[in-house]
């Protein structure tokens, strides 16, 4: 339901499909969302698999892998305390049959569901998670986006004065716009902020630590950092990772407005983009809104109250103004579920909460990005509420991990909780 191909990850092994999950599948094949779009691909991957042969004997998917093969489970094989009506027992009862039909080869049951493998252990069956579409193995492997360095004390001098500094001979490339802070190997406290840009530590710009923006000002070396990705206007894309309170949302609402409506705290910035375009996902992404009352920015509203309150904080609770520039289409609330087929030029879009997309769903808003435009995906992979999708795979760290060698993006990961002492207690503790 995650990645309709899987049947071509498997190598030179053989696939035995049981019926009951042709049956599961063709549930599934009219939802509105990716896991529907999984389920119709896949069926229409079998439909011109049976167009080669048949699927009851077997047929061959291609050089170098496998046969797949439809199969009915024998009800003599069920195993005590299971029953014929349900699907998870009629799986795994199809597994004990194809154990005895073959003895001689290893039967492995591949299942995401985790009960289901608890279960198949308990009456002896081989089991594994699918993990062709984990781009880690655990959750504490997500790139960061920062580092730590000792350099000679003159060297932290000669940052202040130039503003760069040639990446040392001894120090790893690392990866492009990866936030750095260079410590003096004479004292430790004297130390630059820095961003690994053109083969050079690039001080981060100054303002941005002292001024903040729109009178936001960053509270910890990661929030100078996020502020630093955020308002540069050559990183088409920005993610910021953190748990709850570390300030990724209100910083990349903060950084959306004051670069598209003109930052009355400091008016010498330029404006680079036409609207600010923010959404986050209505779990599960894709479902209807339509049976709600209203129009789309208030059937969005349950889902948006979050951003609500950070738009309402920075622009001083003045609920007239953020209307206003709703009204003027400066700040466009734009619901996940219709964005396919659009084309946003000229935009800073935010997607807040960007853990509970899956792969798919994630590569569809991304590919929606336009001419000038920035977009900011935001998450705390901890959090995860969508089941189709965990901390190792959902679509959010696919995008840290895969662009972390580019250019064009920049990451990091807010690591202290800022919202009040009670929030960062409750973090740490519960």
């Amino acid at each position: 339901m995650t990645d309709f191909a899987c049947i071509n990850h498997y190598g030179p092994h053989d696939i035995i499909i049981p019926m009951k999950v042709l049956e599961e599948i063709d549930k599934h094949k009219k939802r509105q969302d990716s896991v529907g779009a999984n389920a119709r691909s896949i069926i229409r991957e079998f439909d011109s698999l049976r167009e080669k042969g048949s699927l009851q004997t077997g047929v061959s998917l291609g050089p170098n892998r496998g046969t797949l093969v439809v199969a009915h489970h024998i009800s003599d094989d069920l195993p005590s305390d299971f029953n014929n009506a349900d699907a998870d027992h009629i799986i795994m009862t199809s597994a004990v049959t194809a154990g005895k039909r073959f003895p001689e080869r290893d039967v492995i049951l591949v299942s995401r569901d985790i009960n289901m493998r608890v279960m198949a252990d308990s009456i002896g069956l081989k089991s594994e998670d699918y993990i062709e579409n984990k781009i880690l193995s655990v959750q504490s492997e997500l790139y960061g986006g920062y580092s730590q360095k000792s350099i000679a004390d003159s060297l932290i001098d000669r940052v202040y004065s130039t503003g760069c500094l040639n990446l040392l001979e001894d120090n790893s490339p690392g990866y492009p716009n990866e936030s750095i802070m260079l410590m003096s190997d004479l004292n430790e406290k004297k130390t630059a902020l820095c961003r690994k840009r053109n083969n050079k530590y690039c001080h981060v710009n100054n303002d941005i630590n002292k001024r903040g923006v729109w009178g936001l000002k960053p509270r910890n070396k990661e929030q100078v950092f996020a502020l630093d990705l955020l308002m540069d206007p050559t990183l088409p894309l920005v993610t910021l990772v953190g748990k709850a309170g570390c300030g990724k949302t209100l910083l990349a609402i903060a950084a959306g407005i004051a670069q598209t409506i003109s930052d009355p705290f400091r008016p010498e910035l330029d404006a680079p983009y036409k609207k600010l375009v923010i959404s986050r996902p209505v779990q599960p992404m894709g479902k209807d809104i339509g049976y709600l009352p209203g129009t789309m920015e208030e059937k969005m509203h349950p889902w948006l109250m979050p951003i609500q309150d950070n738009l309402q904080y920075i622009l001083g609770n003045d609920k007239a103004t953020l209307e206003e520039y709703i009204d003027k289409g400066i700040i466009e609330i734009e619901a996940l579920t219709y964005i396919r087929g659009r084309s946003i030029s000229n935009a800073y879009i935010i997607i807040d909460e960007a853990q509970n997309l899956s792969l798919h769903e994630i590569k569809t808003i991304l590919t929606r990005v336009g001419e000038g435009t920035k977009i900011v995906l935001t998450g705390d992979v901890e959090q995860i509420d969508n089941i189709y999708v965990d901390e190792t795979s959902n679509g959010l760290v696919h995008i840290v991990e895969n662009f972390k060698e580019y250019d064009l993006a920049g990451h990091i990961t807010l690591q202290k909780g800022e919202r009040s002492p009670l929030a960062t207690l409750s973090s740490k503790i519960l």
